[in-house]
């Protein structure tokens, strides 16, 4: 275990000094939610009423804003992956002498970092344009670990499917993952959709995250008759800690079997 995180923080540290020294990147990833809240707060938002939320949107919507860039944060993994191993980057470090589960530990601890520095910067952003949490500074750290928690168990997708597909195909990836964002609590409420749809929008585990997290902020809209709707919180650890029990062998094993 001592040589696999030894390991795992050194890829993890050549990842992060990469990230660095390419700022378009860190500037490409960062300028994205920060222009989301600007138009759903200011541009969608003056339109969009959602119950209990009462007229300032932005406070229903920023809880919904987190969740969903921690979310799309999936792509960004998938596309640094398949890259990574069609450029000869993954058979240089299989030839290497480190540990193989460690290797797949260091890109979930460079991605982890990112999205840090990611959710810190939107959360400044929200309380620029009014937003704020009202239950306390320990249950918004709550909320802010749930956020890492669906990120981190994600990543474990992401380098599952990454080690599968071509880097063509990951770069399609945000046509899945945009609709699977915006079918959840994220900009509206369940109740407000169809039938069938609210019923698939409530148990998104996109959703238990963001009502969650709506919950602990003390932001409007959390609330809902469902069983979803009242057991979020142990929803937004239930659905991350199954994902990550699920991908994280299966991503270590896909490592160890790659025929590239």
């Amino acid at each position: 275990m001592t040589h696999v995180l030894s390991d795992g923080w050194v890829i993890a540290r050549a990842h992060l000094l990469h990230w660095v020294r390419n700022p378009a990147a860190i500037l490409s990833g960062l300028l994205y939610p920060i222009v989301m809240v600007l138009l759903f707060g200011y541009v969608f938002g003056s339109a969009m009423a959602v119950a209990g939320a009462g007229e300032n949107y932005r406070e229903y919507l920023m809880p919904g804003m987190l969740g969903q860039t921690m979310a799309v944060g999936i792509t960004t993994t998938l596309i640094v992956v398949t890259t990574q191993a069609s450029r000869g980057v993954t058979d240089r470090y299989r030839s290497m002498p480190v540990s193989q589960t460690g290797v797949v530990l260091g890109r979930a601890i460079a991605d982890m970092a990112g999205s840090t520095l990611e959710l810190t910067i939107l959360i400044a952003c929200g309380m620029a344009v009014g937003w704020s949490w009202h239950n306390g500074p320990l249950n918004a750290l709550a909320a802010m670990g749930l956020l890492l928690l669906l990120r981190f168990s994600l990543i474990w997708v992401g380098i599952f499917a990454g080690l599968k597909l071509t880097p063509e195909a990951a770069s399609a990836s945000w046509m899945i993952m945009l609709p699977l964002t915006m079918v959840a609590n994220t900009f509206v409420s369940p109740a407000q959709m169809p039938g069938w749809m609210g019923a698939l929008a409530e148990w998104n585990p996109l959703s238990a995250t963001v009502a969650a997290c709506r919950q602990l902020f003390g932001n409007p809209g959390f609330a809902g008759e469902s069983w979803a709707a009242q057991h979020a919180v142990l929803l937004a650890v239930a659905w991350p800690v199954a994902i990550t029990l699920v991908f994280l062998p299966l991503s270590a094993r896909a490592y160890r079997r790659l025929s590239r």
